[in-house]
């Protein structure tokens, strides 16, 4: 994916998560939130799954492990989405291990239980961080 699709992409997402915000308010659980997300990227025509199987692997071997990524956006930028009081720095981190773990190059964390959603909205690039 070229850098200007990552940043066509990260507009949509963005306007898309905006949209949840204004609609939805704070306060709701990040289930919620995240069916939403899904929903509102799909009738913008962008491919949105929820709930994506990671799997641990260590040393070129797959463990009795895994974890889920919220949402996989067009099978290439990472959505951790979250309905918390404060973004702490355990949240970041899980964002941040994601992208290496899945080998990802964009991700967002966004956090809907916040007054304005630009507050609540955090830019992750693997490796540049």
């Amino acid at each position: 994916m070229k850098k200007e699709e990552y940043n066509n992409l990260s507009a949509e997402i963005l306007d898309s998560a905006m949209a949840v915000h204004i609609e939805m308010g704070p306060g709701l659980l990040e289930s919620v939130y995240e069916y939403c997300l899904i929903a509102e990227l799909s009738r913008r025509g962008i491919n949105a799954k929820g709930q994506v199987y990671l799997p641990l692997t260590y040393k070129g071997e797959e463990l009795d492990k895994d974890f889920r990524i919220d949402i996989l956006v067009e099978d290439e930028i990472i959505i951790e989405v979250k309905a918390v009081d404060t973004i702490l720095s355990v949240h970041k981190a899980q964002t941040i291990s994601y992208l290496k773990l899945a080998d990802k190059w964009l991700g967002f964390l966004i956090n809907f239980n916040v007054p304005l959603l630009k507050d609540g909205f955090y830019r992750y690039v693997n490796g540049y961080l």
